[in-house]
């Protein structure tokens, strides 16, 4: 039987979603309420230019290729590029220190920048080995709609011996000696918005992902997945409609019958919302939540269309302070502009020329900042960043930006990003595995969530996965109950 099912959102969630459901030949509608679909995996535009506005590092490109796959898409039109080295961080007493994918290159390198912890290094990754694939099975291979399945013994056992107890922090305090080098370990835990201090010890393992899956590039930037995935969907029949918000929810006892678009009500036999959990919790009770979510960090982004492009330039990097941990603590405790920020910049032009006219060029910054809960960006901030950029990574920065755009927080919320949170809501240990909302988190049994902010977290993989959880969770249940 096909059931009709009704999208609340396009983010990469909801977009995988409904990749699965027509790809077993049932009738879906995707709502969204932006003009454009994607969520924060598109494009910032101005002119012939155009860059990622959101995630760039791409990691595990065969989870992606292998899920677009599982759900009936052709992934031959995907172009992957390797990078490697994988990024610079700059210190601030002017030394680099590279990341490199090959471990007997990073050990090489570990060993000519802090010498005497190239073991430090080794033990790290075979530890990290073992905890991905536990890590994995247990946490992201798995939905707890069912409470219990969290609390298992064999998961309990799993917990303890990733020492999720431990944060990100400690935990790399735990492998290296030098600052330095826990700095350029535990700086991955901003990926999807957590501080280092606060993420449990589980988000280590993305750091030694990095070396064991490798950072890659997606020809004509991240977003153009989205523009295959819709392209793939509309071939399929798949209804999405943009300009279009839900703004009520309608049911009965356990059951919701229809939602409010636009003014029109639109029946079908399930929901699933992909947005910011908060956000579409409030939208399906009809009325404001009580319960307190904590929100990602926010960031402040500058987008540059450059009259050059920085050939000597690698195409991701990281400028750190030389308080990491103070930057840290404005952000995440005292929840106040920073005043001496690090910085990750990303410049594709050298290996991309399809992101601006010929013999020119676009870089994005991103400054880890307060998400809306704290204080507004400050002016002199981006200032401070500009200077930093040029000082400390490209050259003449200044006289080769043709235009440069802001994004900040508010913007951010403004768009729908919960208080601005850039990543959904945080990585912190009560929003993590069974303390995240899961995918059937609500009043009415045929409504479902989906995106960063639901199990099994942030990052387009792993929100990908996350669809791919909801898609079997459907498929079993409702086998089970024509049976």
């Amino acid at each position: 039987m096909n059931r009709k099912t009704v999208i609340v959102g396009s983010g990469i969630g909801g977009l995988v979603t409904a990749l699965y459901l027509s790809h077993r030949g049932d009738d879906v509608i995707v709502y969204e309420r932006a003009s454009s679909f994607g969520g924060r995996l598109a494009y910032h535009e101005r002119e012939a230019y155009k860059i990622d506005q959101g995630p760039t590092i791409v990691l595990l490109p065969e989870m992606i290729t292998s899920i677009l796959e599982e759900a009936g898409m052709d992934t031959s039109g995907l172009t992957f590029q390797r990078i490697d080295p994988l990024y610079r961080i700059s210190f601030p007493d002017g030394s680099h220190f590279w990341k490199y994918q090959d471990q007997q290159a990073q050990e090489k390198e570990i060993a000519r920048l802090f010498p005497g912890e190239e073991q430090a290094f080794t033990a790290f990754m075979k530890a990290m080995q073992s905890n991905f694939e536990k890590g994995k099975a247990a946490f992201l291979d798995q939905n707890f709609v069912k409470r219990r399945m969290f609390f298992s013994y064999p998961n309990l056992k799993v917990l303890y011996q990733l020492k999720a107890y431990q944060s990100v922090e400690k935990m790399t305090a735990h492998f290296f000696s030098d600052i330095r080098l826990q700095n350029a370990y535990k700086l991955q835990s901003l990926y999807i918005g957590g501080n280092p201090a606060s993420s449990p010890a589980l988000y280590s393992l993305v750091s030694y992902s990095e070396h064991e899956h490798g950072i890659w590039y997606l020809h004509g930037g991240y977003a153009s997945l989205v523009t295959a995935i819709v392209q793939e969907l509309k071939s399929r029949g798949v209804k999405l409609v943009a300009n279009a918000e839900v703004t009520s929810v309608i049911g009965k006892k356990r059951q919701c019958r229809s939602v409010v678009v636009q003014g029109e009500t639109i029946r079908a036999d399930r929901f699933i919302m992909n947005g910011d959990f908060p956000y579409v919790e409030s939208l399906v009770r009809n009325k404001p939540v009580k319960k307190k979510y904590i929100a990602s960090s926010g960031c402040l982004l500058l987008y540059f269309g450059l009259n050059k492009v920085y050939k000597e330039s690698p195409v991701h990097q990281f400028i750190l302070t030389d308080d990491f941990k103070g930057h840290m603590d404005e952000v995440f405790v005292e929840q106040r502009s920073p005043t001496r920020p690090s910085i990750y910049a990303f410049h594709p032009s050298i290996i991309d020329n399809t992101l601006a006219p010929p013999g020119k060029g676009v870089l994005y910054a991103l400054i880890p900042v307060p998400n809306t809960k704290g204080q507004k960006v400050s002016e002199s901030l981006i200032e401070t960043a500009i200077d930093r950029l040029e000082a400390e990574a490209f050259p003449g920065l200044r006289r080769a930006i043709t235009w440069m755009d802001v994004r900040t927080p508010e913007d951010a919320e403004q768009e729908g990003l919960f208080q601005g949170g850039s990543f959904g809501l945080a990585p912190v240990l009560k929003q993590s595995g069974v303390f995240r909302p899961q995918l059937r988190p609500f009043y009415y049994k045929n409504v479902y969530a989906v995106g960063a902010s639901t199990h099994p977290g942030g990052g387009i993989p792993i929100v990908m996965q996350g669809a791919k959880l909801l898609a079997a969770y459907l498929r079993e249940t409702e086998r089970g109950q024509m049976k």
